[in-house]
């Protein structure tokens, strides 16, 4: 499954939520007499662009470097691209979180973050070979929220980069649904963010995480739909492709494209990990053949 493909429908899921929510506050806007024609047009827009950055920052999860900072700015550049104007920058200004007119969560002051956050990330290259993925990326994620690095978009930043975290160690953890795990314990989440702020370390955040990552597992694993696709954690479109290399015995990848009408970007990264888990063979003159073809290897 491709991480452009693999959020899809709890992407989709948001945006109809949010959708749904946009139109209530309308219809009060309405019913108050007010024009609502700005505000709306101008918080539709914010999300759509926020729903789009998402799909464009998941597909390059397997392009990051998951403990480069500079990575790490560019994900978060994507994430907020027309969203925020200071995208891919740490904030120059303090950050806190309220409840209502309660403070609740005080940021480090500005000037440090470049400096937390690169002691972060050194700590992470100095023992990522030494603590356990699952571990060291619920850490991270803690530490990076903590930081509250950027003036916004810091918790999706810090879901994500958990997602490529434990992807480069296990490519299987592409596909959990970090975003939707959390949003499914929205407030275990924040309490036990919030308790480890007011404990001054990190650990029930930590078995947070790994609870909600093994039940997750676990759901998806007796899932009747995982089950039918098995080891790989085929895609629709992986199945599409698999499909019509089984009924054509041998094709390129130029009909593989016509006869599925998918793109083709999206085919040619499909063949390629399909090769790599020695799902199909090509057959042909070498790997830049551009009329090699494709079998299933029985």
């Amino acid at each position: 499954m491709s991480t452009e493909e693999m959020n899809m429908e709890e992407l989709e899921s948001q945006f109809s939520e949010q959708e749904r929510l946009r139109r209530e506050k309308l219809a009060e806007l309405q019913a108050a007499g007010k024009d609502p024609f700005d505000v709306y047009t101008i918080d539709r827009t914010h999300t759509s662009s926020q729903v789009k950055n998402a799909y464009e920052a998941y597909e390059q999860i397997d392009k990051v470097n998951p403990y480069s900072v500079d990575d790490l700015k560019k994900i978060h550049g994507i994430l907020t691209f027309l969203i925020e104007k200071d995208a891919g920058k740490f904030r120059n200004h303090g950050e806190a979180v309220y409840d209502g007119d309660i403070q609740i969560f005080m940021a480090p002051p500005y000037k440090m973050v470049p400096t937390l956050i690169d002691n972060l990330f050194n700590w992470m290259n100095e023992v990522k070979n030494t603590i356990n993925p699952l571990i060291l990326s619920s850490i991270f994620h803690y530490e990076f929220v903590f930081i509250h690095p950027f003036h916004d978009g810091n918790g999706r930043t810090a879901r994500i980069w958990q997602t490529a975290i434990l992807s480069h160690w296990e490519k299987a953890f592409t596909y959990l649904p970090i975003e939707s795990m959390i949003r499914k314990n929205q407030e275990e989440y924040y309490k036990a963010i919030q308790n480890c702020n007011n404990a001054g370390e990190s650990t029930e955040f930590i078995e947070f995480m790994l609870k909600i990552i093994d039940d997750t597992i676990d759901e998806l694993m007796n899932s009747k739909e995982m089950r039918d696709k098995a080891q790989l954690l085929l895609s629709d479109n992986e199945m599409k492709i698999i499909e019509c290399i089984k009924k054509n015995v041998l094709i390129g990848a130029k009909e593989i494209i016509k006869e599925t009408n998918i793109a083709d970007r999206t085919v040619r990264r499909i063949l390629k990990k399909l090769l790599d888990n020695n799902t199909i063979e090509t057959i042909g003159k070498g790997e830049k053949d551009p009329n090699k073809k494709y079998k299933i290897i029985e």
